[in-house]
């Protein structure tokens, strides 16, 4: 029987001193799209930072498994080489990097394909009509002078290129009005389509990007640990009652 393709198992993970997950368990299948919810200071972005590879955060106990392999200990590129992708929730900004030649090297460490300026950019075309990204966004220095929007934009693009096995979208929603939500949950709609397998798990505040995403499952996170799970149906009673009915 094949491994699921992402597992936390019992993570507990502290930050100077100070725990903020408290026992996070949680597997995502093949194709699956988990959302994952709570309030401010509930734990998810510590999460998110913890399944990068962050070094800021100690896990004191727990596992963390990719296709049946632990990767508790790996570093964050060796994780993004093996296939784990995480879209910021305040992506950086690379003074001097164009986002046509951040993706050359991208590609190359992720997929060992090295493939000329040119032919990226003919590889990319496709994909920035299908996000709405005005072409000359390619030669941009990446993330500088971007709205929130196409900052956003510029992850899916990301993602669609590097083609990961499993997504972590940490508040990919945060900032964004509805037009530009519309455009970032359709692409990440758009990149599962063509790969049908992609395994996604999406952090957010707000029901509104998962009218878009459609999640097969809905966590809630309060206080370092996952309170209630289930389908569609629990993010609209979490939109219906709020957070305090899972306290």
């Amino acid at each position: 029987m094949a491994a699921p393709l992402f597992e936390i198992e019992d993570l507990h993970v502290s930050a100077e001193g100070n725990e903020i997950l408290r026992g996070v368990t949680l597997t995502v299948g093949t194709g699956e799209v988990h959302a994952l919810m709570g309030p401010n200071g509930s734990g998810k972005s510590t999460l998110a930072n913890v399944l990068l590879g962050s070094p800021e955060y100690e896990i004191t106990a727990g596992t963390v498994r990719f296709k049946g392999d632990d990767i508790t200990d790996w570093d964050p590129d060796v994780r993004g080489k093996a296939g784990v992708f995480l879209a910021f929730q305040y992506p950086q900004e690379f003074a001097g990097v164009s986002v046509i030649n951040f993706l050359r090297q991208a590609l190359s460490a992720r997929k060992g394909i090295d493939l000329s300026v040119l032919e990226l950019r003919l590889a990319i075309m496709e994909w920035m009509e299908r996000l709405e990204m005005d072409p000359s966004f390619a030669d941009r220095y990446l993330n500088e002078g971007f709205s929130g929007g196409e900052k956003k934009r510029n992850e899916i693009l990301q993602m669609a290129i590097l083609e990961p096995e499993m997504a972590i979208l940490d508040e990919t929603d945060s900032g964004l009005d509805i037009d530009a939500l519309k455009v970032v949950a359709k692409g990440v709609q758009e990149v599962r389509r063509d790969r049908t397998e992609l395994g996604v798990l999406a952090i957010t505040h707000y029901q509104r990007l998962l009218d878009h995403l459609a999640p097969d499952h809905v966590h809630i996170l309060i206080e370092g640990r996952i309170v209630a799970s289930g389908g569609p149906e629990l993010a609209q009673r979490l939109e219906a009652e709020g957070y305090e009915a899972f306290k």
